[in-house]
């Protein structure tokens, strides 16, 4: 795989693949029964901008934003599926920064009713083992509101190293929100990537 190709990366239960404009319908679908669930996790839109739920030419532009950032190697966006084919969620790899950090920060999120079943911690290791081994990054962080458990129970369970507690770290529906942050090295990737590849990424 070439670094400006679109990639497709395949677990035991679920793939990544860019969302491309043919996925609007179902994406949205997602997004409208998951909003009280994912709301009050994200950032607010910026003022005047178009809402992509509502309008498929937001998404279009929404997508034509992630393959931009993958062709200059800032960012790499992926929907979240099944290996049968529904749409479930998504998972990413942000603010991407070479030189001398080499690092990233891992983003997920799943629909309300595919909470809980093991479908986002494969689809991290597969984003880690793309950051890892693919893009040949040194860290991958996670920034979590302290309260969102859900998304803390994610990176527990892969073991990602709990850094502490950065103040007032992103803003949050208008809000500068506490993270924790939790990440994990190249190092530590060669010491437990093959375990963590085999528990999550296995046919079931």
């Amino acid at each position: 795989m070439k670094l400006h190709e679109a990639p497709l990366l395949v677990g035991g239960r679920v793939l990544l693949r860019p969302l491309k404009i043919s996925d609007w319908e179902a994406w949205r679908e997602v997004r409208v029964r998951s909003r009280e669930w994912l709301d009050p996790w994200e950032p607010l839109p910026e003022p005047g901008s178009a809402d992509p739920v509502t309008d498929v030419e937001a998404f279009r532009a929404r997508c034509g934003a992630w393959e931009r950032q993958r062709h200059f190697d800032s960012a790499y966006g992926f929907g979240l599926f099944l290996r049968d084919g529904p749409f479930v969620g998504e998972v990413s790899l942000g603010s991407v920064q070479r030189g001398p950090f080499q690092g990233a920060y891992i983003g997920y999120w799943v629909d309300r009713d595919h909470a809980g079943t093991g479908l986002v911690p494969e689809g991290v290791v597969l984003i880690m083992q793309f950051g890892f081994d693919h893009l040949g990054l040194h860290r991958l962080e996670a920034s979590i509101v302290p309260r969102n458990h859900a998304s803390r129970r994610v990176a527990e369970k892969l073991g990602l190293r709990d850094e502490g507690t950065a103040l007032r770290f992103l803003q949050i529906r208008g809000v500068y929100e506490d993270h924790v942050r939790y990440a994990i090295t190249a190092e530590e990737w060669a010491e437990r990537g093959d375990d963590l590849v085999a528990r999550f990424l296995s046919p079931r």
